[in-house]
């Protein structure tokens, strides 16, 4: 049986002066232990839901797996959803937080750095900053957006957010088209977690790079969302909070669109400008 995202809890509430007992629900957050060839790669703290989307979407930004035939096997736990196991290669199961995902053909590339992940941090182990660049090109230009589309893309992540709503504890990631129409979203403790599913469910689906699409994050823009988002081939990424230096380094050197503080019916472009319509 799949966790619930967000279990329900009693909690003490100080309100105008006065204690009294209400339910609440907080967002759920559970180690996930990542197996490539039957061998343990790395642990990631993430909100159960959407695993192997989330397995392949971090196996993808590290150069591991570039695509969906290079998997010869996927094996989850008994207990993921049954969308989770429908898309499993092999009818096999592992325990309870764990993810397997088996190569064909010869060994692949294995990481360079420790994968040991929080959910607040998606590159904490990493030990140069140079070690992230590694096989990234610069995005082509591609098809011109217009900016008029991107102010309502926040009221359209929010209200895909059923989970957010009851505990006020997620990030969010939501792919959209050119046009506005939102294509996947996912939820996660950590926004670079949520990253990683909708760039897993691509791999899954065959659409990498995700040329015509472009990403709308809750929260800030940090190196590692950027560093995800180049890899992924999406030319455009929004984010509700602020870039740090590194990410829009990052943003003019391989030629994507960053923007930060997408709030209201503005925000801020720190490169790529000229993607955008005048």
């Amino acid at each position: 049986m799949p966790r619930p995202a967000a279990p329900a809890v009693t909690i003490r509430r100080w309100t105008a002066g006065r204690w009294s007992d209400a339910p609440d629900a907080v967002v759920n957050e559970e180690p996930l232990q990542l197996l490539l060839n039957g061998e343990k790669l790395a642990v990631v703290m993430r909100t159960p839901g959407h695993d192997v989307e989330l397995a392949l979407g971090l196996l993808f930004a590290e150069g591991i797996v570039r695509s969906k035939s290079e998997v010869s096997k996927l094996r989850v736990s008994a207990e993921a959803d049954e969308a989770e196991k429908a898309i499993v290669v092999e009818p096999a199961f592992v325990e309870s937080n764990q993810v397997d995902i088996v190569l064909a053909g010869r060994a692949h590339r294995k990481p360079e750095r420790s994968m040991l992940a929080t959910s607040a941090c998606g590159v904490c182990g990493a030990q140069v900053i140079e070690d992230l660049r590694r096989d990234l090109a610069p995005l082509p230009d591609g098809d011109r957006i217009d900016p008029a589309i991107l102010p309502g893309l926040v009221d359209k992540l929010r209200e895909g957010q059923g989970v957010f709503e009851r505990t006020g504890g997620l990030h969010a990631a939501g792919l959209f088209d050119h046009g506005g129409g939102l294509v996947h979203l996912r939820e996660d403790v950590g926004r670079h977690n949520a990253v990683d599913k909708v760039v897993g469910r691509l791999l899954l689906d065959g659409k990498l790079p995700a040329a015509a699409h472009l990403l709308v994050v809750s929260g800030r823009a940090g190196y590692e969302i950027v560093q995800k988002t180049i890899t992924a081939g999406i030319p455009l990424l929004a984010a509700v909070g602020a870039p740090s230096s590194l990410a829009v380094a990052m943003g003019r050197e391989f030629n994507q669109t960053l923007i930060g503080f997408l709030r209201g019916d503005r925000f801020n472009v720190y490169s790529g400008a000229s993607r955008l319509l005048r």
